[in-house]
């Protein structure tokens, strides 16, 4: 692919280094450690198997859920997608 005046293979590597930070953003975001075996924040048990899935969860998945709502957003600006206009 002609990339003017950039050299051969440049544009694969900036889509390559936009994945790699996009995962070590994500897995920094995971919790780690020890988790708890109670909700933090209702008082729950937390389910062996989320505990088991999720390494250091303190919180059971409704309430996670909520906390997943409140901060929900993406980096990516879709507006001006075709696709988007579409609909």
């Amino acid at each position: 692919m002609a990339g003017g005046w950039t050299r051969d293979g440049a544009v694969l590597d900036q889509i390559n280094d936009t994945i790699v930070d996009g995962v070590l953003n994500a897995r920094s975001r995971m919790p780690a450690g020890d988790g708890t075996a109670e909700c933090v924040e209702c008082g729950e048990d937390i389910p062996e198997a989320r505990r088991r899935a999720m390494p250091g969860a303190t919180t059971c998945v409704q309430c996670q859920s909520g906390r997943d709502g409140r901060f929900a957003h993406s980096a990516i600006n879709r507006r001006g997608s075709k696709d988007s206009q579409l609909r």
